[in-house]
């Protein structure tokens, strides 16, 4: 008779603790060594080099024998941190992708290690309640006795804001959406998901919604209230523009419209008691998609949509009986399948709880009032310099800038040699018929220093000979702007 093995250790009960302490350790030792290892925000290379150095590091995937969960955590922790477009890096600023807090990021590892599954009490009691607490909590900044639901962030908040206006008790016959050019491709993305109606695109040509155009739109449509849901747009992708949202909701009240405001990114101006003047209006939306994940310093996933009337929930009610029979939620236990339309998730209200609590709003704000500080500080040193030419001033922490003279194709040339060397990572938008680089500023750490190695570093590029061909160049005039 064979002796049994024993099994791997686990992360929960009384030893998890125990058996993760020396796997932190090894883990924490490969991001250090990795970080060194990568020299900087990118890996150099380009996606070839970085596709073979994980291939040597991971290959064979499945071996016939693991090499010890030690050995397996070095190699692979190393290789994707030395491989890793690193956020907490200055001159990585592409995207609305955030350096996380250490605090937040320590309470996913906690959260990873008990690993609830909120989609029914009894496998998740206390998160159910702290969820419960922090989802209120957040509604309440915006909406005074709403209610929110935690999402994966903006893409799921806005279908689900889709969702509930076409499910909404108000509502006469299919829901057209009505969304500025200036929308996230999500809100159509929803409309398609959802067999709805073809939206209707409204002008935004200074980057915003215009008013005129979305009265005009409504105007035209006719239909009885409750026919259209207009998406006003709080930090737009390319240039972190906030639509007029009073003048918005006037528009949607007059024409009897629901409201949804996706301010993935711009709702974290909510915490700063500067800057929350900047989303006058919000309160009217009907529904709002937020994200913590971007000027909330929380790794993902980490979104919500908050409801100015928690009635509109009830469209997301059902019935499964292992998880939600009608005799235990007539006993008093909670019924979780509502809060969300995925059933097994995670307990992302951890790390956001934690961060809540240690930072407090007002700590929250002053890391938005820094960002969007750095925003404006590197504006003006891309203004005062006669090499480069600046979109406008930065509505909240996005720049765009662009080298004067250059052309379209030169600066998509500029910002993949910035990639392929792993020097700085920036972004590309597409506005008033021009090609512009994108800074995005959310690490709070970034100092004027490091703003003006950047742009030394963009204009050391942009001057020196381009060895891409016109070919190459055509071929991405045709890609997503973005």
């Amino acid at each position: 008779m064979s002796t049994p093995r024993t099994p791997p250790p686990l992360a929960g009960g009384t030893q998890g603790a125990d058996a993760l302490r020396p796997l932190l350790a090894v883990a924490l030792d490969a991001l250090r060594k990795g970080a060194t290892a990568r020299r900087g925000p990118l890996p150099a290379g380009g996606p070839e080099a970085v596709a073979e150095r994980i291939h040597a590091a991971a290959h064979p995937v499945l071996p016939d024998h693991g090499t010890g969960p030690e050995t397996a955590l070095r190699t692979l922790v190393h290789a994707l941190t030395e491989g890793a477009a690193d956020p907490a890096e200055p001159l990585c600023a592409a995207h609305l992708h955030c350096p996380p807090l250490a605090v937040a990021t320590a309470a996913d590892l906690a959260a990873s290690a008990l690993n609830p599954s909120m989609d029914s009490w009894d496998q998740a009691p206390a998160a159910t309640a702290l969820e419960a607490l922090v989802t209120h909590a957040l509604a309440a900044q915006i909406h005074d006795g709403g209610d929110a639901l935690i999402t994966t962030g903006g893409t799921e908040a806005n279908q689900l804001a889709l969702l509930l206006a076409r499910e909404a008790p108000a509502t006469r016959g299919p829901v057209r959406l009505l969304a500025g050019a200036n929308a996230h491709h999500s809100l159509t993305r929803a409309a398609w998901l959802l067999g709805l109606p073809e939206p209707v695109i409204v002008p935004a040509p200074a980057g915003t919604l215009d008013p005129a155009a979305l009265d005009e739109a409504l105007t035209e449509l006719g239909g009885p209230p409750g026919t259209f849901l207009v998406a006003a747009t709080a930090g737009t992708t390319d240039a972190g523009l906030i639509d007029p949202l009073d003048d918005i909701a006037d528009l949607c009240a007059a024409h009897g419209a629901r409201l949804h405001i996706d301010a993935a990114y711009g709702g974290g101006l909510l915490f700063s008691d500067t800057r929350k003047a900047q989303l006058h209006g919000i309160d009217r939306a009907d529904t709002v998609a937020l994200d913590l994940h971007k000027l909330g310093w929380q790794p993902a996933a980490a979104g919500l949509i908050a409801v100015r009337d928690p009635h509109d929930l009830h469209a997301l009610d059902h019935r499964a009986d292992y998880l939600n029979a009608d005799d235990d939620t007539d006993a008093g236990l909670p019924d979780l399948l509502g809060r969300s339309l995925r059933t097994t998730r995670r307990p992302d209200v951890l790390k956001i709880a934690v961060t809540l609590k240690a930072l407090g709003r007002t700590g929250l704000g002053h890391l938005v009032d820094q960002v969007c500080e750095q925003a404006r500080e590197f504006a003006e040193l891309i203004d005062a310099h006669p090499a480069f030419e600046l979109y406008d001033t930065p509505a909240i922490s996005t720049v765009l800038f662009r080298p004067t003279g250059a052309t379209d194709h030169h600066i998509a040339h500029v910002r993949r040699r910035l990639l392929t060397e792993g020097t700085a990572v920036l972004g590309r938008a597409h506005l008033d018929g021009r090609r512009w680089l994108k800074a995005t500023l959310l690490n709070p750490h970034t100092r004027p220093g490091d703003l003006a190695a950047l742009l030394k570093l963009v204009e050391e590029t942009a001057a020196a000979p381009t060895t891409e061909t016109t070919a190459a160049a055509d071929h991405t005039e045709g890609t997503d702007p973005r």
